[in-house]
Parts: C-alpha cells; structure tokens; sequence
C-alpha cells in the first residue's frame, strides 16, 4: 500500500456510505494465518472459504462500523499480517 492510501481511500468511503454502517471486509490469507485474523476481531462472526488447493482462504467480516476512520484502523490492524491480501 501507498503510505497516503488512507487519504484518498477516506474520500472515497465518506462518498459512498453514511456512517454508522455495515461494512464487509474480505482478507485473503495463507491457510495457516486464518485463525491468526480471525482472533483479532473476537467479537466479530466471520464467514470463510478454502481455495481449491486448500493453501489460502477469503475470511469475511460484516462489521457494523462508526466512521471512515475505524475501517481504516481495521486495514492498519491487520496490514501485519505475512502474506495477507484486503479485497
């Protein structure tokens, strides 16, 4: 990511959804990092698919979020993770 992804990515959240929202956020990740993400977000349901060799899997969370500035923190949160792909 750019270091000021977060800037025009801000702009173009306030465009697009009125605050509070339901926002879905869909990580691709290494089979053996899905638990990892999943444990970050412990209040939070997720919904889950292996790819066909079973290497990586999409992780989605539907999270009622407050601001622009909270889905941000939920990419800062996660950007850690080796080998994870935000959709």
């Amino acid at each position: 990511m750019q270091p000021d992804w977060h800037i025009s990515f801000k702009e173009k959240l306030e465009n697009v959804y009125v605050w509070p929202s339901l926002y879905m956020f869909k990580f691709i990740v290494p089979h053996e990092k899905v638990e990892e993400v999943k444990k970050m977000f412990p209040l939070h349901t997720s919904s889950e698919k292996q790819s066909g060799q079973g290497k990586y899997a999409s992780i989605t969370f539907n999270m009622m979020m407050p601001s622009s500035e909270a889905v941000i923190e939920v990419y800062e949160k996660v950007k850690h993770v080796e080998g994870l792909i935000a959709l």
